[in-house]
């Protein structure tokens, strides 16, 4: 009773403890004056000095006062997404011609043949074109087809890059090369593991642009590799996107220009097969995704004293700008989180000088009429220290912890891919508690109990285990605030998924069978790897409490199993919930770079629910 008594007065301490003063960052004047002019009057029941406000809100601390307004960094390592991406454009064949004619035709500094396996044959370890459109070519580019591939080292294989050759005599391009989509019987808009043979081609044109640093590419789809087609569209989509993300580098934070940046400008797509206004809606489609990835990438990338909870909280308030007839933002402010009882999510916030900010972001579809309500929660840490359990030493990696916010940036970044694609008959919730969680005198302590806003209370023996935590309140609101009937949670939640699953997979944990099926699905459209997960009920003795409802943590065994089964605790009856934990694969660590995973998965789910509603 005396240790129910110390909480109740912990909580009651946590609610009326007032805001700490901070400096104010010029940047945020910049972005805030930024934000309301590109705001709609009015839109999704904000208006642009809201929208203003929430962008403004909040210091980026160690950001030195310059003239600028940017607190002395350069102006784009406050952007939201990249300002422009290449022009991609569809060469329609024109009646009567060959696409071998149309590549032979085709003007520029690199053309790239997408060809498959096939197309070559290999005898006594030497390989030799084989295809008769391949042939047809090489003869028009002056035997330099052959050439690449008696060097050696190129034989079709998906993902697979030849050398470039400069071209000579008549040929219109400079340079030539060509792009491996594997054996033509797999070719598939949707891999069984990972990304589509078209996803791969894109990436390989993206490679091959920056490594030869040329701004024009043509690329053409041979006969053999040409999708079907039913599945030309996706296809092209995926050809786009794949090139359009293929090239990233993170250049925001640097004062010099990087000498290997992408200088790709535009790419020009035939053999396809599509007709002009179906090739136009297919790109489209592609450079939505691709924005929806960079969006992410920039988010994770970003250092926390850049990407605050504030900053996240703008970054909601840019997609709602850029599709106000579809989008609602409501930012609920510390007050606001402590009249719904969030104890869970503010004592994770209440070391931490930053404001927290819990976003709600709303799809609503053109009309209104949406058959199913879903909600995808992303974790939104924008830096963890740890807590009282600090994270130190080798291995802890504290230094990465500006990426603990991955699995919120997949959520705005899904959110960012429906405000360009706006699929009809589902409403999606968007929702992300946003804190840090930092070391104070005021912060969470080992042994401290909480009260969650559905009124169960958790012992926190462990301060490193916030994040489930915070999503525990996030969940109560998209099912009792929202409606939702079907709940998605992303979140880079333990490193023991990283030890089960490695870098490149996402681990998935649902009692429920549809969701599970519904989130493979998705993760092979949108080419990001995902797995389902043994969801064993008898581990949650783990996590039962003397004192308290339940513990934050189990034993050291089967963490990312415990971590999914305490989260299920706040789950409804009847609501159809999955988890998926994305400490692996948000960040390329042999690269050092965001990955952008999960937001094209997120936004293939989100828009199959339109389906599933029927």
């Amino acid at each position: 009773m005396a240790q129910l008594l110390r909480c109740a007065s912990r909580t009651a301490r946590l609610v009326a403890s007032s805001s700490r003063s901070v400096v104010a960052c010029p940047r945020a004047a910049a972005l805030s004056a930024r934000i309301a002019s590109s705001v709609p009057s009015g839109f999704g029941g904000m208006s642009s000095s809201q929208v203003a406000a929430v962008a403004g809100a909040g210091p980026h601390r160690g950001v030195v006062v310059a003239a600028a307004s940017t607190g002395g960094l350069p102006q784009a390592a406050f952007s939201f997404e990249p300002d422009s991406l290449p022009a991609v454009t569809a060469v329609v064949s024109p009646a009567g011609g060959s696409v071998a004619e149309v590549a032979a035709g085709w003007e520029g500094e690199l053309l790239v043949l997408g060809v498959t396996e096939e197309d070559f044959a290999t005898e006594a370890e030497v390989t030799s074109l084989k295809g008769e459109s391949l042939k047809a070519l090489d003869a028009a580019l002056g035997g330099a087809l052959a050439e690449i591939v008696a060097a050696g080292g190129f034989d079709g294989k998906q993902g697979a890059q030849s050398r470039v050759l400069r071209l000579y005599g008549g040929a219109k391009a400079k340079h030539v090369a060509m792009v491996g989509l594997g054996k033509a019987a797999k070719l598939a808009v949707a891999a069984d593991w990972g990304a589509s043979p078209f996803q791969a081609l894109g990436a390989g044109v993206a490679t091959l642009a920056k490594a030869n640093k040329v701004a024009a590419v043509g690329l053409v789809l041979l006969p053999g590799a040409a999708p079907a087609a039913a599945q030309a569209a996706t296809a092209l989509a995926q050809i786009t996107s794949g090139t359009l993300v293929g090239g990233y580098e993170a250049t925001r934070f640097k004062t010099k220009k990087s000498p290997t940046a992408s200088r790709l400008a535009s790419l020009a797509v035939a053999g396809t097969g599509l007709p002009a206004a179906e090739a136009d809606a297919a790109i489209k489609r592609g450079l939505a995704v691709a924005r929806g990835n960079l969006l992410t990438r920039y988010l994770v990338e970003s250092p926390p004293n850049v990407c605050t909870p504030s900053h996240l909280a703008a970054t909601a308030a840019h997609i709602a700008a850029a599709a106000p007839e579809v989008f609602s933002l409501k930012v609920y402010e510390k007050a606001e989180c402590e009249a719904m009882n969030m104890g869970l999510f503010l004592g994770v916030a209440e070391a931490s000088a930053e404001p927290p900010k819990f976003i709600h972001l709303r799809y609503t579809p053109k009309g209104g009429a949406a058959g199913r309500k879903v909600a995808i929660v992303g974790k939104g840490l924008t830096f963890d220290s740890g807590g009282y359990n600090l994270k130190a030493g080798a291995g802890s990696m504290i230094e990465l912890m500006k990426f603990d916010m991955g699995g919120a940036g997949a959520t705005l970044g899904a959110a960012r891919i429906l405000a360009d694609l706006q699929p009809a008959g589902v409403e999606v919730h968007f929702v992300i508690a946003a804190c840090e969680n930092m070391v104070a005198g005021a912060g969470l302590r080992p042994g401290d109990i909480l009260t969650s806003a559905s009124g169960k209370t958790v012992e926190v023996n462990n301060t490193d285990a916030e994040g489930r935590l915070t999503l525990a309140d996030a969940m109560w609101f998209a099912q009792e605030k929202c409606g939702a009937t079907s709940v998605v949670d992303v979140a880079t939640l333990t490193g023991a998924c990283i030890v089960a699953l490695g870098t490149q997979i996402a681990g998935l944990f649902t009692p429920h069978d549809d969701i599970a099926a519904s989130l493979t699905a998705a993760s092979k459209a949108a080419g990001e790897k995902i797995w389902r997960m043994p969801f064993e009920n008898d581990y949650f003795d783990d996590l039962k409490s003397p004192v308290a409802d339940m513990k934050n943590t189990g034993s050291r065994y089967g963490g990312a199993i415990t971590a999914a089964l305490f989260l299920k605790q706040f789950v409804n009856e009847g609501v159809e919930w999955a988890h998926v934990d994305v400490a692996g694969p948000v960040w390329n660590d042999k690269l050092g770079l965001p990955t952008g995973y999960g937001a094209a998965l997120l936004a293939e789910w989100a828009t199959a629910q339109a389906q599933a509603a029927k």
